[in-house]
């Protein structure tokens, strides 16, 4: 059961909401207005869902995420959950193999909501890791993780709004996203484990390379030195085998998972033989899917 964690595909209903907004985030057509950044012209392509089944020809699971750069989460509650409710409207009625991640503004946290959203049959909670820095954030959003915690579904950690409009066009995609991802990596342990001690959680693009600082960090004080949390996972997203290898070095490779960020980037390959494959793609993916019975 081959397995991709990290998707987007923009749905006709969220698609919709977005049209139907006069200020940042909004489409004008196929033209994504955000703030403090230049309009970006958005292939309808990549959010084409029969064009998309066929590229995940060889998937049997492919789970698809709100877009958290866009900043929904941050919204005011009134302007969020429109566009939550019609993302989760529309990933609902995705075909095989597509899940979906479920979304929360982290503007008004409403756990029985999110355990409403859950029972639709969403893997877990995705958050932006802009909200996920500092204590206060994952003080902030305790009562989300306690609902996932309780069901035993996992925690996805993806890169929230740049905030910059500066820099060539790779320029988010390689120092915030990665920064905020580094920060929320070492935010978790330090505040969020010692809550959460159940808690299931996967970073996006291996966690900015956080996992590779563990030096660094025991250096100047920091416990664990040879401690892996088996229920903090890495996912692919944008790298490749050297940085891939390097993490697994660390981690060890039953941390580590599948994800490509389709359409952004393609999965990487990995090229270290059939056994490493399956477990990326397959295994690892399960056990992080996978209910795991509460701890409280």
């Amino acid at each position: 059961m081959s397995i991709d964690v990290h998707q987007h595909l923009w749905t006709p209903s969220f698609l919709d909401a977005l049209r139907r907004r006069s200020e940042p985030p909004f489409l004008d057509g196929w033209t994504l207005v955000l703030d403090g950044e230049a309009p970006y012209e958005v292939d309808p392509g990549d959010h084409d869902v029969d064009a998309r089944v066929k590229l995940n020809a060889d998937l049997d699971l492919a789970l698809i995420s709100l877009s958290s750069p866009l900043g929904i989460e941050h919204l005011p509650p009134s302007e969020a959950w429109p566009l939550i409710d019609a993302y989760h409207f529309g990933a609902r009625g995705l075909p095989r193999p597509f899940r979906a991640w479920a979304a929360a503004p982290v503007t008004d946290i409403d756990p029985v909501r999110l355990s409403h959203t859950l029972d639709q049959g969403f893997a877990g909670l995705q958050l932006p890791a802009t909200a996920l820095q500092s204590a206060e954030g994952f003080g902030t959003v305790a009562p989300l993780l306690d609902v996932l915690e309780e069901r035993g579904l996992p925690l996805f950690v993806h890169p929230g709004p740049a905030a910059t409009s500066e820099g060539p066009s790779w320029w988010a995609a390689v120092v915030p996203y990665v920064q905020q991802m580094h920060a929320s990596w070492f935010a978790f342990q330090a505040f969020a484990r010692p809550r959460h001690p159940g808690l299931k959680v996967c970073f996006a693009l291996l966690a900015g390379l956080a996992p590779l600082h563990s030096e660094r960090q025991i250096n100047r004080g920091a416990s664990g030195r040879g401690l892996v949390d088996p229920d903090v996972f890495v996912e692919t997203s944008s790298y490749g085998p050297r940085a891939i290898d390097a993490v697994i070095r660390e981690l060890g490779i039953d941390v580590v998972v599948n994800g490509s960020d389709v359409p952004y980037a393609e999965a990487p390959s990995l090229e270290f033989g059939d056994a490493a494959r399956h477990a990326i793609r397959v295994a690892n993916a399960n056990r992080l899917l996978s209910r795991k019975e509460s701890q409280s």
